[in-house]
């Protein structure tokens, strides 16, 4: 499992960890079976920035590996 920088600058001073504290309330993890699912959900959710953020997806990808 890959380190994620959490504190990485995506978005005019949004954080990585901004953007999962956004989505994490949305999220679950029993909709999604691949990587890519999660990308896409990711992209279409994020606030304001609609571009894959792979730090984003790794975050949430993650939480559905660990169940």
């Amino acid at each position: 499992m890959k380190t994620i920088d959490y504190n990485k600058h995506i978005w005019e001073g949004w954080t990585v960890v901004d953007f999962v504290s956004e989505l994490a309330p949305m999220f679950d993890p029993n909709q999604f079976q691949t990587k890519q699912q999660v990308k896409e959900w990711c992209m279409d959710n994020q606030p304001y920035y609609k571009k894959h953020i792979k730090e984003v997806t790794e975050h949430f990808y993650n939480l559905i590996n660990s169940k």
